[in-house]
């Protein structure tokens, strides 16, 4: 749609149209039917060179599993300065901008780290977590909170945060804490269930 049509609402009404899509999909068949056709694919995933690693070496699939939790490390303490920052709780003698585009870089490189090491080893143990649950809640937490950030609050705040209304930056900092809080209670909520 162009921007004229959209206003200059675009993000938003982009947004609301993804949670309107992502609800249909959760309240209609097509959420069982997508789920069937991947039991391949997790199926495979069980027979590539990952998958046969993790099953046949515990000790690689512990190193990796040790890089994960780095890398998870890292990414909650890099959400947890910005959106500390934004909530105005720590680091107020530093400048906003300079803690967000430094938590934002971290945040960035542990990101793409976790989702690495998160595939090897999930190959190893695909089946297992294909039928459990609270993977695919992890999952679609994940997915939320990777748009929320690069779609809705790095966006917002990539201009001059000082002019935006602090209530607003309050509310990005909770909503943020919340997602990936979520994120990490299905994450843990894996090592419970399996």
């Amino acid at each position: 749609m162009s921007r004229a049509l959209m206003g200059p609402y675009t993000r938003t009404i982009s947004v609301g149209a993804v949670i309107v899509f992502g609800l249909v999909f959760a309240l209609t068949g097509a959420r069982h039917t997508t789920w069937e056709a991947l039991l391949p694919l997790f199926e495979w995933m069980e027979t590539t060179p990952p998958g046969v690693i993790s099953q046949s070496y515990g000790a690689a699939f512990a190193l990796v599993e040790a890089a994960h939790l780095i890398a998870m490390a890292v990414l909650g303490g890099a959400v947890l300065v910005a959106d500390g920052r934004l909530l105005g709780l720590i680091l107020r003698d530093f400048p906003l901008r300079r803690v967000l585009d430094q938590s934002h870089r971290l945040f960035v490189w542990s990101l793409a780290a976790m989702i690495l090491t998160g595939v090897f080893m999930a190959c190893g143990v695909a089946l297992k977590v294909y039928y459990l649950n609270v993977f695919w809640y992890k999952m679609l937490a994940l997915v939320t909170g990777v748009l929320f950030v690069f779609f809705v609050r790095r966006p917002l705040l990539r201009g001059d945060v000082e002019n935006i209304n602090p209530q607003l930056l309050r509310l990005v900092g909770i909503a943020s804490l919340m997602i990936w809080f979520s994120v990490a209670a299905t994450g843990r909520w894996i090592g419970f269930s399996g």
